[in-house]
Protein backbone atom coordinates (compact mmCIF):
# COMPACT_ATOMS: atom_id res chain seq x y z
CA UNK A 1 0.00 0.00 0.00
CA UNK A 2 1.14 3.28 -0.69
CA UNK A 3 3.03 5.04 2.33
CA UNK A 4 0.92 8.29 2.30
CA UNK A 5 -2.51 6.37 1.92
CA UNK A 6 -1.19 4.12 4.97
CA UNK A 7 -0.63 7.10 6.76
CA UNK A 8 -4.09 8.77 6.39
CA UNK A 9 -5.68 5.35 6.83
CA UNK A 10 -4.29 5.04 10.45
CA UNK A 11 -4.88 8.33 11.36
CA UNK A 12 -8.99 7.96 10.35
CA UNK A 13 -9.02 4.86 12.02
CA UNK A 14 -7.27 6.62 15.19
CA UNK A 15 -10.19 9.41 14.92
CA UNK A 16 -12.91 6.74 14.87
CA UNK A 17 -11.57 4.96 17.87
CA UNK A 18 -11.10 8.48 19.90
CA UNK A 19 -14.57 9.59 19.12
CA UNK A 20 -16.11 6.55 19.56
CA UNK A 21 -14.39 6.53 23.49
CA UNK A 22 -15.46 10.13 23.66
CA UNK A 23 -18.96 9.68 22.99
CA UNK A 24 -19.66 6.54 24.97
CA UNK A 25 -17.86 8.31 27.57
CA UNK A 26 -20.30 11.42 27.61
CA UNK A 27 -23.44 9.73 26.98
CA UNK A 28 -22.80 7.48 29.80
CA UNK A 29 -21.84 10.76 32.06
CA UNK A 30 -25.25 12.27 31.23
CA UNK A 31 -27.30 8.80 31.95
CA UNK A 32 -27.70 7.54 28.67
CA UNK A 33 -27.03 4.22 29.50
CA UNK A 34 -29.72 2.25 27.38
CA UNK A 35 -28.22 0.37 24.37
CA UNK A 36 -30.64 2.30 21.66
CA UNK A 37 -28.84 5.26 23.07
CA UNK A 38 -25.62 4.03 23.04
CA UNK A 39 -25.46 2.31 19.20
CA UNK A 40 -27.34 6.12 18.51
CA UNK A 41 -24.41 7.97 19.43
CA UNK A 42 -21.92 5.41 18.33
CA UNK A 43 -23.82 5.87 14.64
CA UNK A 44 -23.29 9.47 14.59
CA UNK A 45 -19.58 9.39 16.11
CA UNK A 46 -18.53 6.78 13.33
CA UNK A 47 -20.33 8.82 10.40
CA UNK A 48 -19.13 12.42 11.76
CA UNK A 49 -16.07 10.80 11.83
CA UNK A 50 -15.72 9.39 8.65
CA UNK A 51 -17.10 11.83 6.92
CA UNK A 52 -15.01 14.76 8.61
CA UNK A 53 -11.73 13.11 8.73
CA UNK A 54 -11.68 11.82 4.90
CA UNK A 55 -12.48 15.53 4.42
CA UNK A 56 -9.48 16.71 6.36
CA UNK A 57 -7.19 13.85 5.44
CA UNK A 58 -7.97 13.80 1.74
CA UNK A 59 -8.90 16.90 0.56
CA UNK A 60 -8.38 19.61 3.26
CA UNK A 61 -4.45 18.84 4.01
CA UNK A 62 -3.31 18.96 0.65
CA UNK A 63 -5.16 22.64 -0.53
CA UNK A 64 -2.26 25.16 -1.16
CA UNK A 65 -4.44 27.79 -0.84
CA UNK A 66 -5.43 26.60 3.19
CA UNK A 67 -1.88 26.55 3.95
CA UNK A 68 -1.24 30.15 3.15
CA UNK A 69 -4.27 31.46 5.38
CA UNK A 70 -3.38 32.63 8.74
CA UNK A 71 -3.95 30.56 11.63
CA UNK A 72 -7.44 32.40 12.58
CA UNK A 73 -8.75 32.60 9.67
CA UNK A 74 -8.04 28.72 8.60
CA UNK A 75 -9.87 27.68 11.83
CA UNK A 76 -12.98 29.84 10.61
CA UNK A 77 -12.42 28.46 6.95
CA UNK A 78 -12.18 24.79 8.19
CA UNK A 79 -14.96 25.14 11.11
CA UNK A 80 -17.52 26.37 8.55
CA UNK A 81 -16.88 23.43 6.35
CA UNK A 82 -16.98 20.88 9.09
CA UNK A 83 -20.01 22.62 10.74
CA UNK A 84 -21.86 21.74 7.22
CA UNK A 85 -21.04 18.28 7.42
CA UNK A 86 -22.29 17.60 10.96
CA UNK A 87 -25.55 20.22 10.30
CA UNK A 88 -26.33 17.63 7.54
CA UNK A 89 -25.35 14.42 9.15
CA UNK A 90 -27.58 15.67 12.51
CA UNK A 91 -30.63 16.40 9.82
CA UNK A 92 -30.05 13.02 8.79
CA UNK A 93 -30.58 11.72 12.08
CA UNK A 94 -27.99 8.45 11.37
CA UNK A 95 -28.06 7.62 14.74
CA UNK A 96 -32.06 6.97 15.32
CA UNK A 97 -32.48 5.33 12.32
CA UNK A 98 -29.59 3.42 12.97
CA UNK A 99 -31.26 2.40 16.90
CA UNK A 100 -34.34 2.28 15.80
CA UNK A 101 -35.46 5.75 18.03
CA UNK A 102 -38.22 7.67 17.04
CA UNK A 103 -37.29 10.57 14.80
CA UNK A 104 -36.45 14.03 15.84
CA UNK A 105 -38.67 16.46 14.20
CA UNK A 106 -39.53 19.88 16.34
CA UNK A 107 -37.37 22.99 16.02
CA UNK A 108 -35.76 23.03 18.97
CA UNK A 109 -34.25 19.66 17.67
CA UNK A 110 -33.22 21.77 15.01
CA UNK A 111 -31.61 24.61 16.61
CA UNK A 112 -30.13 22.07 19.36
CA UNK A 113 -28.65 20.21 16.10
CA UNK A 114 -26.96 23.76 14.95
CA UNK A 115 -25.37 24.19 18.38
CA UNK A 116 -23.93 20.95 18.77
CA UNK A 117 -22.79 21.02 15.29
CA UNK A 118 -20.77 24.33 16.05
CA UNK A 119 -19.24 23.35 18.83
CA UNK A 120 -18.13 19.85 17.95
CA UNK A 121 -16.63 22.18 14.50
CA UNK A 122 -14.55 23.64 16.53
CA UNK A 123 -13.35 21.24 18.70
CA UNK A 124 -12.35 19.09 16.11
CA UNK A 125 -10.97 21.83 13.76
CA UNK A 126 -8.87 22.97 16.89
CA UNK A 127 -7.64 19.13 17.50
CA UNK A 128 -6.79 19.02 13.63
CA UNK A 129 -4.93 22.55 13.57
CA UNK A 130 -2.97 21.43 16.46
CA UNK A 131 -2.16 18.50 15.43
CA UNK A 132 -0.99 20.02 11.85
CA UNK A 133 0.68 22.82 13.52
CA UNK A 134 3.56 20.50 15.65
CA UNK A 135 3.33 17.15 13.81
CA UNK A 136 0.72 14.39 13.88
CA UNK A 137 2.89 11.98 15.26
CA UNK A 138 4.51 14.34 17.63
CA UNK A 139 0.59 15.52 18.39
CA UNK A 140 -0.09 11.95 19.39
CA UNK A 141 2.69 10.95 21.41
CA UNK A 142 1.74 14.12 23.54
CA UNK A 143 -1.26 13.23 24.16
CA UNK A 144 -0.55 9.26 25.05
CA UNK A 145 2.37 10.60 26.96
CA UNK A 146 4.63 8.19 25.36
CA UNK A 147 7.85 10.08 26.13
CA UNK A 148 6.53 12.01 29.15
CA UNK A 149 9.36 9.59 31.03
CA UNK A 150 12.46 9.89 28.75
CA UNK A 151 13.59 6.41 27.20
CA UNK A 152 16.03 5.36 25.17
CA UNK A 153 15.73 3.83 21.29
CA UNK A 154 17.74 2.85 18.79
CA UNK A 155 17.18 5.32 15.66
CA UNK A 156 18.45 5.94 12.04
CA UNK A 157 18.89 9.55 12.01
CA UNK A 158 19.40 11.54 8.30
CA UNK A 159 20.46 15.09 8.38
CA UNK A 160 20.07 16.74 5.18
CA UNK A 161 20.94 20.30 5.09
CA UNK A 162 20.51 22.27 1.49
CA UNK A 163 23.73 23.53 -0.01
CA UNK A 164 24.64 27.50 -0.42
CA UNK A 165 21.90 28.60 1.24
CA UNK A 166 24.07 31.09 2.68
CA UNK A 167 24.77 33.13 -0.51
CA UNK A 168 21.31 32.01 -1.43
CA UNK A 169 19.95 34.33 1.14
CA UNK A 170 22.08 36.93 0.29
CA UNK A 171 20.68 36.94 -2.91
CA UNK A 172 17.23 36.39 -2.28
CA UNK A 173 16.69 38.45 0.45
CA UNK A 174 14.62 37.63 4.30
CA UNK A 175 11.25 37.10 2.66
CA UNK A 176 12.62 35.31 -0.34
CA UNK A 177 15.14 33.15 1.12
CA UNK A 178 11.96 32.13 3.87
CA UNK A 179 9.78 30.97 1.02
CA UNK A 180 12.76 28.96 -0.90
CA UNK A 181 13.45 26.81 1.62
CA UNK A 182 9.47 26.52 2.77
CA UNK A 183 9.21 25.43 -0.37
CA UNK A 184 12.13 23.16 -0.65
CA UNK A 185 10.97 21.43 2.64
CA UNK A 186 7.76 20.63 1.52
CA UNK A 187 8.88 19.00 -0.97
CA UNK A 188 11.58 16.47 0.91
CA UNK A 189 8.97 15.93 3.26
CA UNK A 190 6.89 13.90 0.58
CA UNK A 191 10.18 11.83 0.28
CA UNK A 192 10.21 11.50 4.63
CA UNK A 193 5.91 10.56 3.99
CA UNK A 194 7.05 8.30 1.24
CA UNK A 195 9.61 6.06 3.24
CA UNK A 196 7.75 6.36 6.02
CA UNK A 197 9.94 8.59 8.23
CA UNK A 198 9.36 11.09 11.18
CA UNK A 199 10.20 14.71 10.37
CA UNK A 200 12.45 15.30 13.93
CA UNK A 201 13.00 19.08 13.21
CA UNK A 202 13.86 21.78 10.91
CA UNK A 203 16.65 24.07 12.14
CA UNK A 204 17.65 26.89 9.79
CA UNK A 205 17.95 25.41 5.73
CA UNK A 206 18.65 21.43 7.54
CA UNK A 207 15.96 18.98 8.01
CA UNK A 208 16.20 16.26 10.96
CA UNK A 209 14.39 12.76 9.69
CA UNK A 210 14.27 9.49 12.33
CA UNK A 211 13.47 5.97 11.61
CA UNK A 212 12.82 3.61 14.56
CA UNK A 213 14.86 0.58 14.04
CA UNK A 214 12.66 -1.82 13.16
CA UNK A 215 10.94 0.50 10.80
CA UNK A 216 14.15 2.22 9.22
CA UNK A 217 16.01 -0.91 8.28
CA UNK A 218 13.22 -2.56 5.95
CA UNK A 219 14.26 -1.73 2.30
CA UNK A 220 16.76 0.54 3.10
CA UNK A 221 14.58 3.49 3.96
CA UNK A 222 16.44 6.14 5.24
CA UNK A 223 19.37 5.57 2.49
CA UNK A 224 16.27 5.64 -0.26
CA UNK A 225 15.07 8.33 1.12
CA UNK A 226 17.49 10.34 0.36
CA UNK A 227 18.12 9.39 -2.85
CA UNK A 228 14.52 10.26 -3.51
CA UNK A 229 15.09 13.65 -1.86
CA UNK A 230 17.34 14.43 -4.87
CA UNK A 231 15.28 13.20 -7.58
CA UNK A 232 12.21 15.03 -6.23
CA UNK A 233 14.62 18.16 -6.08
CA UNK A 234 16.20 17.35 -9.71
CA UNK A 235 12.65 17.12 -11.21
CA UNK A 236 11.90 20.42 -9.36
CA UNK A 237 14.86 22.10 -10.85
CA UNK A 238 13.07 24.42 -13.32
CA UNK A 239 10.08 25.28 -11.17
CA UNK A 240 12.57 26.86 -9.05
CA UNK A 241 14.77 28.63 -11.74
CA UNK A 242 11.42 30.12 -12.75
CA UNK A 243 10.23 31.69 -9.39
CA UNK A 244 13.63 31.81 -7.37
CA UNK A 245 16.31 32.02 -10.10
CA UNK A 246 18.27 28.94 -8.28
CA UNK A 247 17.44 25.80 -7.53
CA UNK A 248 18.41 23.68 -4.37
CA UNK A 249 20.89 21.07 -3.51
CA UNK A 250 21.39 18.73 -0.52
CA UNK A 251 23.87 16.58 1.29
CA UNK A 252 23.44 14.61 3.75
CA UNK A 253 24.49 12.16 6.70
CA UNK A 254 23.37 8.99 7.76
CA UNK A 255 23.95 7.19 11.42
CA UNK A 256 22.36 4.59 13.77
CA UNK A 257 22.16 4.15 17.20
CA UNK A 258 20.66 4.46 20.89
CA UNK A 259 19.18 7.85 21.20
CA UNK A 260 17.11 9.34 24.40
CA UNK A 261 13.88 10.39 23.71
CA UNK A 262 11.94 12.73 25.81
CA UNK A 263 9.66 15.80 27.05
CA UNK A 264 11.86 18.72 27.68
CA UNK A 265 10.93 22.27 28.78
CA UNK A 266 7.58 24.14 30.54
CA UNK A 267 6.34 27.03 28.70
CA UNK A 268 7.16 25.46 25.35
CA UNK A 269 7.45 21.36 26.29
CA UNK A 270 8.95 19.84 23.05
CA UNK A 271 9.50 15.38 22.30
CA UNK A 272 13.51 15.57 21.86
CA UNK A 273 16.40 13.41 20.80
CA UNK A 274 19.81 13.09 22.81
CA UNK A 275 23.08 11.29 22.39
CA UNK A 276 26.32 10.88 21.26
CA UNK A 277 24.17 9.75 17.69
CA UNK A 278 22.71 12.90 16.93
CA UNK A 279 26.08 14.55 17.55
CA UNK A 280 27.97 11.92 15.01
CA UNK A 281 24.97 12.57 12.48
CA UNK A 282 25.57 16.29 12.66
CA UNK A 283 29.64 15.76 11.88
CA UNK A 284 28.82 13.74 9.14
CA UNK A 285 26.99 15.86 7.42
CA UNK A 286 29.86 18.34 7.99
CA UNK A 287 32.39 16.02 6.29
CA UNK A 288 29.45 15.07 3.64
CA UNK A 289 30.69 18.83 2.36
CA UNK A 290 34.17 17.62 1.54
CA UNK A 291 33.21 13.99 -0.36
CA UNK A 292 31.89 13.41 -3.88
CA UNK A 293 28.26 12.44 -4.03
CA UNK A 294 27.82 14.82 -0.80
CA UNK A 295 26.56 12.07 1.53
CA UNK A 296 27.98 9.97 4.52
CA UNK A 297 26.85 6.69 6.13
CA UNK A 298 28.22 5.27 9.01
CA UNK A 299 29.04 1.75 8.97
CA UNK A 300 26.91 0.95 12.01
CA UNK A 301 23.46 2.45 9.70
CA UNK A 302 24.36 -0.03 6.84
CA UNK A 303 25.25 -2.75 8.91
CA UNK A 304 21.23 -2.20 10.63
CA UNK A 305 19.54 -2.55 7.15
CA UNK A 306 17.55 -5.90 6.34
CA UNK A 307 18.72 -6.01 2.50
CA UNK A 308 21.56 -4.77 0.68
CA UNK A 309 21.21 -1.10 -1.08
CA UNK A 310 19.44 -1.01 -4.48
CA UNK A 311 22.57 1.42 -5.82
CA UNK A 312 26.32 1.16 -5.42
CA UNK A 313 28.36 2.62 -2.39
CA UNK A 314 31.56 2.92 -2.12
CA UNK A 315 33.71 2.55 1.26
CA UNK A 316 35.17 5.68 2.46
CA UNK A 317 37.48 3.81 4.93
CA UNK A 318 37.74 5.65 8.30
CA UNK A 319 37.28 9.45 8.40
CA UNK A 320 38.46 11.03 11.55
CA UNK A 321 35.95 13.38 13.44
CA UNK A 322 35.50 15.56 16.12
CA UNK A 323 34.37 13.76 19.40
CA UNK A 324 36.09 10.57 18.73
CA UNK A 325 40.03 9.00 18.65
CA UNK A 326 39.32 6.53 16.11
CA UNK A 327 37.12 7.69 13.89
CA UNK A 328 34.39 6.23 11.98
CA UNK A 329 33.47 4.14 9.37
CA UNK A 330 31.46 5.18 6.47
CA UNK A 331 30.27 4.69 2.76
CA UNK A 332 29.39 7.35 0.30
CA UNK A 333 27.00 6.74 -2.26
CA UNK A 334 28.06 8.43 -5.95
CA UNK A 335 27.06 11.66 -7.70
CA UNK A 336 25.57 9.70 -10.34
CA UNK A 337 23.51 7.63 -8.29
CA UNK A 338 22.57 11.06 -5.59
CA UNK A 339 21.35 13.26 -8.48
CA UNK A 340 19.90 10.66 -10.95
Amino acid sequence: MNARLERQLRYLGAIIVAGAVASVAVNLAQGRHTAPQLIAALAYTFVTAVVIGSVELFILQDSEWLRRLPFVALVAVRSTIYAVFIIAIQLLQVGERAAGLELQTSIEDFWRSIAYSAVISVILNFGFSIANLIGPRVFLNFVSGRYHSPVEENRFVLFVDIAGSTGLAEQLGGIGIHRFLDRTFRLLTESVVDYRGEVLNYIGDEIIVTWPEQSGAIDCRPLRCFVAMRRALQKAVPEFEREFGAAPQIRGSLHFGPVIVGEIGDVKPAIVFNGDVMNTAARLEELSRKVDGGFLASRAAMARFASAPPFAVHDLGTLPIRGRIDGIEVVGIGAVVASA
